[in-house]
């Protein structure tokens, strides 16, 4: 079993009654996020539309990790909805509302009401980096080869 940090997570009142966010499966990565609509409403993508969805609550995360907010792959295969920058970061030091920017790249219209899942969220732990300027990089066998430079297979 991974290791377990503990978020403090505070509803805001229209995130009241909404599941925690929480993994489907044991051995699920991501968590659950569900949409923080009015009740009653619904919201509605059109094909190239974005709109960032509330989930109704902030949170702490420790010093050290990160949230990272990814598509749920039932919504992008099946209506190609998916978010809208993907892996989108939630960082450490952030304290409003978490929101995810969604858009749909299907070609139909696309629903959504409350407690909807809409994306999924993953506790990663980052490392801290410092760039040291040389004056040349060590060879390797791809070089300079950039973008489909290994092919398709």
């Amino acid at each position: 079993m991974a290791d377990m940090v503990s978020v403090n997570l505070v509803w805001l009142p229209h995130g009241a009654g909404l599941p925690i966010p929480g993994r489907q499966t044991e051995g699920a990565a991501g968590m659950d996020l569900a949409a923080a609509l009015p009740e009653g409403e619904a919201l509605v993508l059109v094909p190239g539309e974005r709109a960032l969805v509330p989930c109704g609550f902030a949170m702490a995360l420790p010093e050290g990790y990160e949230a990272q907010v990814r598509p749920r792959s039932g919504l992008a295969v099946k209506f190609g909805v998916t978010v809208l920058n993907a892996p989108g970061t939630i960082d450490a030091d952030y304290r409003g509302e978490v929101m995810v920017p969604l858009i749909n790249l299907g070609q139909e219209d696309f629903t959504l009401r409350r407690g909807d899942r809409i994306a999924q969220m993953v506790i990663a732990t980052i490392s801290a980096a410092s760039f040291l300027t040389v004056e040349t990089l060590d060879d390797t066998e791809r070089g300079h080869s950039g973008f489909g430079s290994t092919g398709r297979d």
